[in-house]
């Protein structure tokens, strides 16, 4: 008897699990670690960019310095900070990451614009492939920056619906930090546009 007992307990449980969302939330757990990781992975293809770039341009004769010189901060900014899992629950080194990296970002587009001047540069078939691949990694940021956000969505999502959200209680399941934007507010006001002539 204590056996068919236990065999009914055991099976009640199971099925009382599988409905509270819990392997749902181990499901997305994972998904969204992974989809963080792929971020990192291109962050650091962008990274290791960087050097070549810089050594490419380098050889430029008169590029401007203070152009360079903030593109190798930047980089050393982005990659001194330690990723760790922790990072992503804790929302303020998850604005210094995200501001590190977007510092970066700003530097290289800045290089890109100025790099434009230079005849000779332009002209160099390096300096085209290392742009090539640059642009390619910012879209792969981009798209792997989407992903992420997609699972953090449905992981937040399972985390505030009603049942799971009780066994997200339960369990200790918190809503994850996603990708924010620094200055939302000024990027909400349409710019302004003139056609006057000057």
């Amino acid at each position: 008897m204590k056996r068919w007992l236990l065999i009914i307990s055991a099976l009640i449980t199971s099925l009382a699990m599988t409905g509270c969302g819990y392997n749902d939330f181990q499901s997305l757990d994972e998904t969204s670690n992974a989809a963080w990781k792929e971020v990192l992975n291109q962050y650091q293809r962008r990274a290791d960019l960087v050097p070549n770039i810089v050594a490419t341009v380098k050889g430029e004769a008169n590029f401007e310095q203070e152009t360079l010189t903030k593109v190798i901060e930047a980089r050393s900014k982005a990659t001194a900070i330690q990723v760790t899992p922790e990072l992503l629950n804790n929302p303020e080194a998850m604005k210094k990451f995200q501001a590190a990296q977007g510092e970066l970002g700003s530097a290289l587009s800045r290089l890109m614009a100025v790099s434009e001047a230079y005849p000779n540069l332009k002209a160099n078939q390096g300096f085209s492939d290392l742009r090539v691949q640059l642009e390619g990694t910012e879209n792969r940021i981009t798209v792997a920056r989407n992903r992420y956000i997609a699972t953090i969505k449905d992981y937040n999502i399972l985390t505030r619906s009603f049942p799971t959200n009780l066994t997200a209680m339960i369990f200790g399941y918190k809503v994850k930090e996603g990708f924010t934007v620094e200055n939302e507010a000024a990027i909400s006001k349409p710019p302004a546009v003139s056609f006057e002539k000057k």
